[in-house]
């Protein structure tokens, strides 16, 4: 494989038999954050690349004489590039998918079922959990009912000091989400 050839398989050099020897490049890159979806939508163009290299590798193999050996050793080395390339791209992406997914796959399920069950337990515990919460304010509303009655004067003043606490609280969370030109933060839609 000549280096125009090496141009057109990919980056690296010729390792005989239609190998490639990945080159190194020791020019050190600056440090980037990226961002999340940018990292998956890379990802995801390089699955969509290596099914189109997959498929020409396919119409190569299906048709394969004699002549069509530099173009099949070329197509490889390029699929064998482009799958190091989703490696190191995948890398970047932090995505974790359930086990409970992978068994779904593999029975031969639809992996929504596994969304709807999460989503159905959630609101099985939400609805427990506003149970507590409903249960706890009426045990609350019913013990200031009956202090009320054995000490009013202590109730009233519990009930000015929440009132001042609130109001305190109320300020200072307002004080926190305002810029110091005096606009007030916006908190982003996700």
């Amino acid at each position: 494989m000549d280096t125009s050839q090496n141009a057109t398989a990919g980056i690296g050099g010729s390792g005989g038999n239609g190998t490639l020897v990945p080159q190194t490049n020791d020019t050190a890159e600056p440090a980037v954050v990226e961002d999340p979806k940018q990292n998956l939508n890379q990802v995801i163009n390089s699955i969509q690349k290596t099914l189109g290299l997959i498929h020409q590798l396919y119409l190569t193999v299906s048709s394969f004489n004699s002549a069509s050996q530099l173009p099949l050793l070329q197509r490889l080395n390029a699929l064998v590039m482009e799958l190091d390339n989703m490696a190191k791209l995948s890398e970047k992406c932090n995505i974790q998918v359930p086990m409970e997914v992978f068994n779904l796959i593999d029975d031969g399920k639809n992996p929504d079922e596994f969304t709807r069950d999460v989503i159905n337990g959630c609101i099985a515990k939400n609805q427990i959990t506003k149970g507590k919460t409903d249960t706890f304010k009426s045990l609350r509303k019913h013990l200031l009912e009956e202090l009320e009655q054995a000490f009013p004067d202590e109730v009233e003043s519990y009930r000015d000091i929440r009132a001042a606490s609130a109001a305190e609280t109320k300020r200072l969370a307002q004080a926190q989400s305002t810029l110091p030109n005096g606009d007030v933060k916006v908190k982003p839609e996700l």
